[in-house]
């Protein structure tokens, strides 16, 4: 198998998996007759604090679903083909924070849905790429602006649907921000100017020193 296709499907193998969490739990609420709101997090009270771990694995229905799964599926790949040492790490960072957040400026109910995952993953990988100036990560950058710009405006109330938890949009985004800044001198950076030049004239040199 070819290296660059063996790293698309390994970047392929968490996202996947996560996609099958999400939508084994969404049949079993519906073929059973389930209710799993309250793995949801609910602002400020001690019965929503596990939904920090657990809401992006809930939705409302097969619609919400839907609707996520196609972006979650995307910006979570791009993770990790792009960032595959630190997908792990990442993921895990922007979850719980995101989370967090929502728990603490989300108003009363239940919040559900990988919505705020999403906006975690994009604006981590527009951020990123921005901080990097390196011009794959930028060239991400652009295209996770052209497919998800308008996500901004679902992060303000005046916008957002009444039914919609832009705390949890907010949340993830600012996670994202977040991990972009943290792991900025992780993972792909942009290569020293010259460095190239550099080594080649390390080799010259050693080949100049070396007796015949």
């Amino acid at each position: 198998m070819k290296p660059e296709i063996r790293r698309i499907l390994l970047a392929s193998a968490i996202p996947l998996f996560l996609i099958f969490v999400i939508y084994t739990s969404r049949i079993l609420e519906t073929g059973m007759g389930w209710d799993f709101t309250t793995w949801g997090i609910y602002p400020r009270e001690a019965k929503g604090i596990p939904g920090i771990f657990t809401s992006s694995l809930i939705h409302a229905g097969f619609n919400h679903l839907f609707a996520n799964t196609l972006p979650l599926l995307f910006l979570t790949w791009c993770l990790f083909y792009f960032y595959r040492d630190l997908g792990i790490g990442i993921l895990l960072f922007v979850w719980i924070l995101g989370g967090t957040l929502t728990f603490i400026i989300g108003k009363p109910g239940w919040h559900i849905g990988a919505s705020g995952l999403v906006y975690s993953l994009a604006f981590f990988l527009f951020f990123s790429g921005v901080l990097r100036k390196y011009i794959p990560m930028v060239a991400l950058s652009l295209l996770i602006t052209f497919l998800y710009g308008s996500l901004i405006w679902n992060m303000f109330p005046q916008f957002a649907a009444a039914s919609t938890s832009w705390e949890g949009h907010l949340g993830g985004a600012v996670a994202g921000v977040a991990a972009a800044v943290l792991f900025r001198h992780k993972g792909p950076q942009q290569p020293e100017p010259f460095a190239d030049e550099e080594e080649d004239e390390e080799e010259e040199n050693e080949k100049e020193e070396t007796p015949h």
